[in-house]
């Protein structure tokens, strides 16, 4: 990698990788070793722009997810606790679910809401979305305020799912994702931005 005529990176300033620019990988083939509804794995042979070829890259193809930011009428954020087994403990986060076929992330914000708290409010708003792990995923992820949140129905949480309703003040919210208590990536960047987009909104 060449940094021009300094050892190291300016920071705030772009760095020139070659001079011919920054160049997208030539995928020679692909085959899909997992592709299940709830993986699809897909395995890449890629040329580098150096020439170098890497037999096996693997990219995790993905429809994305929504994560919503709810608020009651009392302006409390409503958060899930449950057990998520791939870190194997038990995680405080936003309502949030994967984007089912067919389905626009907006709808899934709503459904995922509904779902996993029971609770419903005005029109999910899009505040924004964010690429999730762009090393290994084609993945992004989207993320919804809804207001006016209120307990409807019973939640309905898919079969691995049980979750317990929790609200807390928005206060509290950004103190937990500053301080780990949300510990999720995508969670702590849902919220730290949802509050800004908040603190916006000329009737925040």
């Amino acid at each position: 990698m060449r940094f021009g005529t300094n050892s190291a990176p300016r920071y705030g300033i772009p760095v020139t990788m070659s001079e011919h620019g920054l160049r997208a990988w030539r995928i020679l083939s692909s085959a899909y070793p997992i592709a299940t509804p709830f993986l699809r794995l897909r395995a890449d042979r890629v040329e580098l722009p150096s020439g170098i070829v890497v037999d096996e890259y693997f990219v995790r193809e993905s429809r994305g997810f929504s994560v919503v930011f709810a608020l009651t009428p009392d302006d409390r954020v409503v958060l899930i606790r449950q057990y998520k087994h791939g870190i194997g403990e038990v995680v405080t986060e936003l309502p949030a679910g994967a984007i089912d076929p067919g389905e626009t992330p907006e709808a899934c914000a709503a459904r995922e809401l509904a779902e996993e708290t029971g609770y419903a409010g005005r029109p999910p708003r899009h505040v924004r979305s964010f690429i999730a792990d762009p090393t290994n995923s084609d993945g992004r992820f989207h993320l919804f305020v809804v207001r006016d949140a209120v307990p409807t129905h019973a939640p309905d949480p898919d079969p691995t799912e049980e979750i317990e309703v929790m609200l807390a003040t928005r206060d509290e919210v950004r103190a937990m994702a500053l301080d780990g208590r949300i510990e999720a990536g995508s969670q702590v960047a849902a919220v730290l931005v949802a509050l800004e987009a908040l603190r916006l909104e000329p009737d925040a």
